[in-house]
């Protein structure tokens, strides 16, 4: 399977992306570097594409498991070495499942799943720096 996308400069340092789905995605960078903070940074897309690319697991995964959950919530951080080209070397993400009476087991393992069978955006990253994984449950007050 063959994935293609293209990628235009808007003006000073904004570039406009579109893949396969034919959304616009905006990329800009910050003032010290020639641009507006106008839209998101590359880089910070990739720990989104991260979050969402493991998020979309575990909704299909919960609903094969019959995990009633009201909301799903990814909270990411990564460490960047100093040197360039500044690549990611470390990415924290926690996962926070909202809902009652959620069986741990079935979170364990399908966030188990997502990191280790089904998520691309984490496979390739894990080749250049470790993932690391927590979850927890919230139950609404």
């Amino acid at each position: 399977m063959k994935h293609e996308a293209t990628v235009r400069w808007a003006g000073k340092m904004t570039f406009l992306g579109k893949a396969g789905t034919n959304h616009l995605v905006p990329m800009d960078t910050g003032p010290d570097f020639g641009g507006d903070s106008s839209a998101t940074k590359p880089l910070e897309l990739l720990l989104i594409g991260l979050g969402g690319c493991t998020g979309m697991d575990l909704v299909s995964l919960f609903k094969k498991m019959r995990v009633d959950f009201s909301g799903i919530e990814m909270n990411l951080a990564a460490e960047r070495s100093e040197e360039h080209p500044n690549v990611y070397t470390k990415i924290d993400l926690e996962y926070v499942i909202y809902g009652r009476g959620i069986d741990e087991e079935k979170v364990k393992r399908a966030v188990e799943l997502s990191q280790e069978k089904y998520c691309s955006v984490s496979a390739m990253l894990r080749k250049s720096c470790p993932v690391n994984y927590t979850w927890r449950i919230v139950a609404p007050a």
